[in-house]
C-alpha cells in the first residue's frame, strides 16, 4: 500500500456499517472495520460475510476486519461512526486517546441520546472537546443498506466543511452513491433521527388497516412535526424538505426493509414493545428517539402529537384509542401544530 491511498476506519458492523465499509473500499480506500464480537470478526475475516446481516454482501478485499480498536483508530485518517445511538458515547470514550487535530469523523448514526436528548455530533463534542467540532461531519438521507450494498443507486447528504466534503467524496462517492453537501448539520441529524418515529407510526397504521390516506396524512403531518421541533432546535426548515428529512422519512416509512416500520407493524399486530425488541438483533432507533423527542417537545413547548401517540402505544394504549385522540384534537390551520 502506498501512503497516498485513502484510509478509513468504520466502527460498527450492522447493516449500515458493513455497507459503508464496502462502499469506501470500492471507492479505493483502505478500510479497517472494527468488530466487537469475535464470531463476527472470524466470519468477516474468513468468509467476507456477516453471519447475520446482509447475506448477499461479500466485502471487498480492501476491507480489513479487526478486533483491535487502537489499530483501527491509528491506521486511519478518517473515521465513520455507525453504532447504535445509545452506544456512541461509550465508543467515543474508548476512542478518545487516538483523537488528534487532523482527524476527520463522519457520524452515520441516526438517533438522539435518550438520557441527554443530544444529537450525535453533540455527544462526540462533549467527549472529545469543542476543538474537534469543525472536524465532525454527519451523513443522512434515504439510504437503505439493502439497496446500496447491492449497487443500486442512492443519494445522501453530508454535512461538514466544503473542504472536508471533497475528502468524503473521494472515500464514499461512487457511481451508485451520490453525495450532496449540506451545511445544516442540525437539520441533517434531526431529520435522520425523527423520521424513525414517523416510520413506526406509519407501520402501525399499515398493520392496523387504517388505509393509504391515513398513511399519507401521517407522513405529511409528521414532516411538519419534524420541522417544527428541528427549527426550534436551530435547523433550517428547507433541510427537512431535502434528502435527510423528507427523503429519509419516505423510504423509512414505506420500505419493507425498514426496521422502524417493521416495529410499527408488530405494534399494530398487538405485540408489546418489549416482545418486539427482544425478538430481533436489529436496533430500532425510533424507540429511544421517540422518548427523547417527546421530552424535548415538552421542555421546549413544541407540540408533537404524532410522537405522543407513538409513545402512548409503546405504553400499551390501543391503536384505536390513539387514533381517536389524534383525530379529535382541536381544529387548526394546516401550518399550526
Amino acid at each position: 500500500m502506498t501512503e497516498n491511498v485513502p484510509s478509513v476506519a468504520v466502527f460498527g458492523t450492522g447493516n449500515w456499517g458493513l455497507t459503508l465499509a464496502d462502499v469506501a473500499a470500492r471507492s479505493g480506500a483502505r478500510v479497517s472495520l472494527y468488530c466487537r464480537r469475535e464470531e463476527v470478526y472470524h466470519a468477516l475475516l474468513e468468509r467476507r460475510q456477516h453471519p447475520e446481516f446482509l447475506p448477499h454482501l461479500v466485502l471487498h478485499r480492501r476491507v480489513v476486519p479487526t478486533m483491535n480498536i487502537a489499530a483501527a483508530a491509528i491506521s486511519s485518517s478518517h473515521w465513520i461512526m455507525v453504532v447504535p445511538s445509545q452506544h456512541l458515547r461509550q465508543l467515543a470514550r474508548q476512542l478518545r486517546p487516538w483523537v488528534h487535530k487532523d482527524l476527520q469523523v463522519l457520524s452515520a448514526v441516526k438517533g438522539l441520546e435518550i438520557s441527554t436528548h443530544l444529537r450525535m455530533s453533540e455527544v462526540l463534542r462533549e467527549e472529545w472537546g469543542d476543538d474537534k467540532d469543525r472536524a465532525l461531519g454527519v451523513l443522512g438521507g434515504p439510504n437503505l443498506a439493502f439497496d446500496i450494498s447491492q449497487g443500486l443507486p442512492a443519494a445522501t447528504a453530508v454535512s461538514c466543511t466544503p473542504e472536508v466534503f471533497l475528502e468524503w467524496t473521494e472515500r464514499l462517492g461512487r457511481a451508485n452513491l451520490r453525495l450532496y453537501h449540506q451545511p445544516d448539520r442540525i437539520g441533517v441529524e434531526l431529520g435522520g433521527a425523527l423520521k424513525n418515529v414517523l416510520a413506526i407510526a406509519v407501520g402501525i397504521a399499515h398493520q392496523s388497516g387504517l388505509g393509504e390516506s391515513a398513511k399519507a396524512a401521517l407522513m405529511t403531518r409528521g414532516l411538519h412535526e419534524m420541522g417544527r421541533l428541528a427549527v426550534r432546535l436551530g435547523a433550517q426548515l428547507a433541510t427537512l424538505a431535502g434528502l435527510s428529512g423528507l427523503g429519509d422519512m419516505v423510504v423509512t416509512a414505506s420500505s419493507s426493509h425498514s426496521r422502524n416500520r417493521w416495529c410499527g407493524e408488530q405494534l399494530g399486530k398487538g405485540l408489546r414493545l418489549d416482545q418486539i425488541l427482544n425478538s430481533t438483533q436489529m436496533v430500532v432507533e425510533g424507540v429511544p428517539t421517540a422518548y427523547a423527542a417527546q421530552e424535548l417537545g415538552q421542555r421546549l413547548g413544541v407540540p408533537l402529537p404524532i410522537t405522543d401517540a407513538v409513545v402512548d402505544i409503546f405504553h400499551g394504549t390501543q391503536v384505536s384509542h390513539a387514533v381517536i385522540k389524534l383525530m379529535t384534537r382541536a381544529f387548526v390551520g394546516e401550518s399550526d401544530p
